[in-house]
């Protein structure tokens, strides 16, 4: 049975009156309080409650409750057994969760329900709506201004050991061996037994941990082969092909190795390490994981966020940088494909922003083109590039619609035609034939003019590779660098560097939420910073309000239906006091 309570309810009498002022107020400046008041109710519990059945079965847990304490594990890095406990006696993750009574179907949850939780969160992604809503409510409620915002990736990584490629062949090898044994005995026992007793049981996989530098190759080869027996032998039985293990042992041969087979045999060989692909199998624990030839094994998580650009102590304390979008992706693709994903999802929650820095992975042509088309512009560094002579494409004057205006010596062009995408430009043969610089310059002489040849997207390049040794765009781009800390907080705080799990959608989940987090954090200490103190007294006085509305309409009613005359506010104040 589904189990959801209305939290914008209001309560007829407080239920946290028994706190002492000063307690309440603690509760009600922390993230706790803000938690409770703006983004307890933006939980998706729509989209789980169809997991569910309405009117079969035990009640669930309250859904709010269920999906905030999801939020609360991956925000303050906690175990599942530190997460029950704090939601069993913790008073201020009561408060955030808005749970008033004292039962256990309220205040306790079993592991197994924190288990199917998550795992119905993960199948269906909600970890992404959780994000989206709690994210656009936070940028409404602080009116944050999204116009400008900056771009960086983050190398994570999962719960899982890292390996060399000795590694890699015999984990995936002893992995399959106990999958087959444990689920199909009888094709387990025409195993080769030298393979058996080289590969099964944890104490022989530890010699392999213990070969030297110059055994590698043999080892490696040997590897192979008994790897390449394995998936030849079973290649042709169907119930052993389909397992998982067998799969990833498809994977390792074809990765790693070439077959090469001929007339009267056939011979495995072990690809050199430049061959094998960034995005091959590193653990077996973890299929999903991937290789950065930079920063090695796991995953990463691209993250934009608002920032100011002032120096003012006062105005940035009173602005919020709010993280708008966030994506975990494998650690071998590139940051280049990043941008433009996550201009179009902010746009689509409008919190998308009118300038974006970012460093120069990010700043390619095609994605500065096609940010312009949505209205973006982005301020980052061209990628290096080697270019010939000590006179360039960017040592030129161009004007808007990509013409020359001047060569680095002043001079004119005389002739400028533009064809498709490339520009020719002439300048006079008298001119030229006469400039100190025409050894070292690009221009070229031909018959009628001395010809200067260059592609639209070159001209692009150049103007911007001009404009980085401006004071202008110095100014703009030294803001990406705050980036930096954001990514730092996001380790420090919630421990995303070194996650608990395995798995891509695993991963995902934990990384999505524990940015959740962050915004968080950060919407409570600037709530902080800018709202005034409450005292008690304004606090009661509130409450005392809204009772006084409530008796107010009552006696409103008792005395028009008797017929009473007395003083609605007197009453009220005699009964409240």
């Amino acid at each position: 049975m589904i189990r959801i309570k209305n939290h914008k309810q209001g309560e007829l009498f407080d239920p946290w009156g028994h706190l002492s002022p000063k307690r309440r107020e603690l509760l009600d400046k922390s993230w706790a309080g803000l938690f409770r008041k703006h983004l307890l109710c933006e939980l998706p519990v729509a989209e789980i409650a169809p997991s569910f059945t309405e009117g079969f079965g035990r009640p669930t847990k309250e859904l709010h409750a269920a999906l905030a304490v999801m939020v609360l594990q991956q925000s303050l890095d906690l175990t599942d057994e530190e997460t029950i406990e704090q939601f069993a006696f913790n008073t201020q993750w009561h408060y955030a969760l808005n749970i008033t009574e004292e039962s256990d179907s309220a205040k306790y949850m079993c592991p197994k329900t924190l288990w199917n939780i998550r795992s119905i969160v993960i199948k269906n992604q909600l970890d992404t709506i959780l994000f989206e809503r709690t994210t656009n409510k936070l940028a409404k409620v602080f009116n944050v201004n999204t116009d400008k915002q900056r771009i960086d990736s983050v190398h994570i990584k999962s719960n899982m050991r890292r390996l060399g490629r000795i590694g890699i062949f015999s984990k995936t090898i002893h992995k399959f061996l106990v999958n087959l044994k444990r689920n199909h005995i009888d094709q387990f026992e025409k195993v080769d037994r030298a393979i058996v007793d080289k590969y099964f049981s944890e104490k022989a996989l530890e010699c392999f941990s213990m070969v030297k530098p110059s055994e590698s190759a043999k080892t490696l080869q040997s590897l192979s082969s008994d790897l390449f027996d394995l998936v030849h032998q079973f290649k042709d039985c169907l119930e052993v092909a389909n397992m998982h293990s067998y799969k990833l042992l498809v994977r390792v041969l074809n990765e790693q190795c070439n077959v090469n087979v001929s007339d009267d045999s056939i011979r495995v060989e072990v690809k050199k390490p430049k061959d094998v692909p960034s995005d091959s199998l590193q653990n077996p624990a973890d299929p999903d994981a991937t290789y950065n030839g930079h920063k090695g094994q796991g995953y990463q998580v691209q993250i934009m966020e608002t920032y100011t650009e002032t120096e003012d102590k006062a105005s940035k304390a009173e602005a919020l940088n709010l993280v708008t979008h966030v994506e975990v992706e494998k650690a071998c693709q590139g940051d280049a494909q990043a941008l433009i994903p996550a201009i179009e999802s902010t746009k689509s929650r409008g919190l998308c922003p009118k300038k974006v820095t970012a460093d120069s992975l990010y700043g390619s042509d095609d994605n500065c083109e096609t940010a312009k088309e949505i209205g973006v512009d982005v301020i980052s560094p061209v990628m290096s590039n080697a270019e010939k002579g000590p006179i360039n494409l960017k040592d030129f004057e161009f004007s808007e619609n990509g013409h020359v205006l001047n060569c680095p010596k002043g001079n004119e062009p005389v002739l400028k035609k533009k064809n498709k995408n490339s520009f020719t430009q002439g300048f006079s043969l008298k001119t030229c034939s006469q400039c100190t610089l025409k050894d070292q310059c690009i221009v070229r002489c031909g018959k009628r003019y001395y010809y200067f040849r260059y592609k639209e997207k070159a001209m692009r390049l150049a103007k911007r590779k001009a404009k980085e040794n401006t004071a202008e765009f110095k100014d703009e781009y030294r803001w990406r660098a705050g980036v930096e800390a954001t990514m730092s907080e996001y380790d420090r705080r919630t421990g995303v560097k070194h996650l608990r799990v395995r798995g891509f959608e695993a991963v995902r989940f934990c990384a999505v939420l524990k940015v959740i987090g962050i915004n968080l954090f950060r919407a409570t200490a600037l709530r902080r910073r800018v709202n005034p103190r409450k005292t008690a007294n304004q606090e009661a006085m509130s409450r005392l309000n809204q009772i006084y509305s409530v008796f107010k309409e009552l006696l409103g009613l008792f005395r028009a239906t008797f017929k009473i005359n007395f003083s609605i506010r007197s009453m009220v104040m005699s009964i409240c006091l």
